[in-house]
């Protein structure tokens, strides 16, 4: 009697990046952050086309309401400031600035805070604790206070706003990427690399960097939502990007003294804030979620 022949199905492992997709989209409030902050940064980049006007042109409709108001117009779909500049177009062009300032912001706080956790995680104990009393007194401080203390000292202006608001951002880099090295130090396979020979550098580039990426991914993107705020902030209160700068912090400081007569002049720009840190927020924990593959 023939045997009939047996065919077997091989199973496809997924690899590791798509078991954390995977695990991203399960969560729904992650995936709708990713959306919306998708749409900001989409319009940000392409604000010169989607604006329908120069966010410095003024018109001789001085508080227009938006569009959708008996009073409003179509031409302007958020209304009118009380100098006639388009709100809509000075959100958009807002957003190309403010993501743009947040992100040197990250790249000098993330270049400095991380080399400064590499050279605390491998350094001798008393740099170490050199180092860690220093970003100790710097984080004892609120970030927002000790950022308009710096701009009061080197003066106020945006490249002056960018140092204050980047050094405050550094001792969160700093102790982030200690921690995650020196766990990553007391495994095995570093171990087994140091044993054969392997000098700092290379056991940090080839071995450690790529374990402690994910933790490094998290903070980059609370950093990131950080550093809007506290730009917004700076703004507010004058001492980041003057105006005519369509940065929303300032363009809250233009308009708060129409919170009662025009209250869209105020409301509208707090809801750009508020939605932008609340996606970033949610984008943040969902990818805290995902990359942490342990649980």
């Amino acid at each position: 009697m023939r045997h009939q022949p047996q065919f077997y199905q091989q199973q496809r492992i997924p690899s590791i990046a798509q078991r954390r997709w995977k695990s991203f989209r399960k969560n729904k409030l992650a995936s709708a952050a990713l959306l919306v902050f998708s749409l900001i940064v989409f319009a940000a980049i392409f604000a010169p086309f989607i604006a329908p006007y120069d966010p410095t042109l003024q018109f001789n409709d001085l508080l227009l309401p938006p569009s959708w108001y008996d009073e409003g117009k179509t031409r302007f779909l958020l209304g009118t400031d009380e100098i006639g500049r388009d709100i809509f177009s000075r959100l958009i062009y807002g957003a190309n600035l403010s993501l743009k300032l947040a992100l040197i912001v990250v790249i000098i706080a993330g270049s400095i805070g991380m080399s400064l956790g590499f050279v605390a995680a491998f350094s001798n104990r008393v740099i170490d604790q050199l180092l860690q009393r220093l970003m100790d007194l710097i984080l004892a401080l609120p970030s927002l206070l000790l950022a308009i203390v710096i701009v009061a000292i080197i003066g106020p202006g945006l490249p002056n706003a960018i140092y204050a608001v980047a050094l405050v951002l550094i001792p969160h880099f700093v102790l982030v990427t200690r921690s995650a090295i020196i766990n990553e130090l007391n495994k095995e396979y570093v171990t087994a690399m140091i044993l054969d020979g392997a000098g700092r550098f290379r056991l940090f580039a080839k071995c450690i960097l790529p374990n402690i990426l994910p933790p490094l991914i998290v903070q980059i993107t609370l950093g990131f939502s950080t550093a809007i705020l506290e730009i917004a902030a700076l703004g507010f209160l004058g001492l980041g990007a003057q105006a005519p700068n369509p940065e929303w912090g300032t363009i809250l400081s233009e308009s708060h003294n129409n919170i009662v007569n025009a209250p869209w002049t105020v409301t509208l720009p707090g809801l750009a804030i508020f939605f932008t840190l609340l996606s970033i927020n949610l984008l943040g924990d969902g990818l805290r979620d995902a990359l942490d593959l342990d649980k």
